[in-house]
């Protein structure tokens, strides 16, 4: 049952991954719940599925987003109906083949059940910057290219 349940969420995980790569604002937020929340890498804050498309659709139109190219790491139960699932990533810039590491980012996403179907409570990209410490930025995007 777990192995189930893990396989939806890690597919909910991939669903909003793919909707930030085809910059669709639309499919992102309907992966949140009504009240959802998305941390971004710049700190910012989008409450709501409204307020996440609005401002995803002001940032697809204005940026040239990089796709994600990312990892799950772990899942965690914490109930029957709630989740936390780790992943790494990390983006390839318009105009060059390879991960930039001041992209790199830990993602992490809370996942609830609502009517049977699993929903992003919290999806938050943090910045994996490690100051001072060069090896750890190659490991960690050596490990998103193996």
């Amino acid at each position: 049952m777990k192995d189930l349940e893990a396989k939806k969420i890690s597919g909910l995980y991939e669903t909003l991954i793919d909707a930030w790569n085809k910059r669709d604002a639309r499919k992102m937020a309907e992966q949140y719940t009504k009240t959802g929340e998305s941390i971004g890498f710049d700190g910012s804050i989008m409450t709501g599925t409204g307020e996440i498309t609005s401002q995803l659709n002001e940032i697809f139109s204005q940026h040239p987003t990089p796709p994600f190219n990312s990892r799950i790491k772990d899942i965690r139960f914490l109930g029957e109906d709630s989740a936390i699932l780790r992943a790494i990533a990390g983006m390839i810039p318009p105009g060059k083949s390879e991960l930039d590491p001041e992209l790199n980012a830990h993602q992490t996403l809370v996942a609830v059940k609502e009517n049977s179907e699993w929903k992003v409570e919290l999806f938050q990209n943090t910045p994996a910057q490690y100051h001072g410490r060069p090896d750890l930025v190659e490991r960690f995007t050596k490990e998103l290219t193996s």
